[in-house]
């Protein structure tokens, strides 16, 4: 039976494939090191649970808006007012399936068959395949660790052509944990106004930034950032609520009703009673994000200073999100290769470059206990030094 042709030139998933392995090994009762992990590993805060349960015994269970619960788009527009200096309607708000949903529905929203979008690389594993399934061509960009695996603002106009539609920027960034100033960010705008590109701002990790990093929303940085881009952020990161699956976007008036009706024909809406936990979310106790990013802040500067002793290994301090993404080119190996081997004979489980559009390099994540990341790194560094 013939697939679409949108379908078969979508790329399998690397993160996923190691995930799986590395459960199927678990499951057999081997001893893996996990550094793969995507998500907190911490449990979601209690009074979001209960919000969510509160919801599900009153009967909370129907249809909601497709953009999602009005106060709930009402609480993220203040939300993105307060911390973000973001001035957003509530009808400029799409409450979507996760933050993966409100990039994809962004793009479907802007793109089509003959435009361009602009990827700095290294880059978050499905942005290349949402940019494909909107007919749309992805440009890679790559980055360096000399430049903190930034994109300049020269490296943005260089890829630039006539059909360059949106450029995609995730700060803090994913895998390399990079975080751009608002001088570097201001530089790259203006660039995008002279050329009315939308920039999709992938903001997810904002709450996990560290030292005396400070994030800065792209679309805060000048009036024709504001007109130009759509925020995406949401809850999985900053408040563990991956499974949960809830984002958000934030966009133009044209754009966010459009994303609105790609949503309303799609998926219908998020889920009502987890929007009352997100609700929470907002609305609570914000000191469990700060217990989390506290805890990651620990790990991040142990799992560095034991990865950059390792000889002929070498990396770029992360200044947001829990990853670090190291650089293994002189060890030889491709690096799927070093994954594998790495996987089979020590137990460790990491993402590699490849995923990310860079071969020299792998992603370890430090969203797993300080136990474990002893315990991986120990064998980490054992198997690079049989290389």
């Amino acid at each position: 039976m013939e697939i679409s042709a949108r379908a078969a030139q979508l790329t399998p998933s690397l993160t996923l494939s190691i995930d799986s392995k590395a459960k199927a090994m678990k499951a057999e009762g081997i001893d893996v090191c996990g550094f793969g992990a995507g998500e907190p590993d911490f449990d979601t805060p209690d009074h979001i649970k209960q919000a969510a349960i509160q919801a599900l015994e009153a009967g909370f269970t129907k249809y909601t808006p497709s953009a999602g619960l009005p106060d709930l788009r009402q609480a993220i527009a203040e939300k993105l007012a307060a911390d973000n200096q973001l001035s957003y309607k509530a009808s400029q708000i799409v409450v979507t399936n996760g933050a993966k949903h409100a990039c994809y529905n962004a793009i479907l929203a802007t793109c089509q068959g003959g435009d361009e979008v602009v990827i700095p690389a290294p880059y978050w594993v499905s942005y290349p395949d949402m940019v494909h399934l909107a007919g749309a061509d992805p440009v890679m960009v790559p980055t360096t660790e000399r430049n903190g695996w930034k994109m300049r603002a020269v490296d943005f106009e260089n890829a630039m052509t006539p059909r360059t539609k949106m450029l995609i920027l995730n700060t803090p960034g994913n895998p390399t944990g990079a975080v751009y100033t608002r001088e570097e960010l201001q530089a790259i705008v203006e660039i995008a106004a002279q050329e009315d590109i939308y920039i999709l701002a992938d903001e997810i990790y904002e709450k996990l930034v560290y030292d005396d990093v400070q994030h800065v929303s792209v679309a805060s940085v000048s009036k024709e950032a504001a007109d130009l881009t759509i925020t995406v952020n949401g809850f999985s990161k900053a408040y563990a609520m991956t499974g949960w699956r809830l984002g958000y976007l934030a966009a133009p008036e044209a754009v966010a009703k459009a994303a609105e009706s790609i949503q309303s024909h799609s998926t219908s809406h998020p889920c009502s009673f987890a929007q009352r936990g997100a609700l929470a979310a907002l609305k609570g106790d914000q000191q469990p994000l700060a217990d989390m990013r506290d805890e990651f802040n620990m790990r991040r500067s142990y799992m560095y200073d034991r990865v950059t002793k390792i000889p002929n290994i070498t990396a770029v301090k992360p200044e947001g999100a829990f990853y670090i993404l190291v650089n293994i080119s002189q060890l030889g190996l491709s690096s799927q290769n070093f994954a594998d081997r790495l996987l089979s004979k020590a137990n460790v489980a990491v993402i590699p470059g490849a995923a990310f559009g860079d071969d020299r390099t792998v992603r370890l994540s430090y969203a797993t206990s300080i136990d474990i990341i002893k315990k991986g790194l120990d064998r980490f560094q054992d198997f690079c030094r049989t290389l």
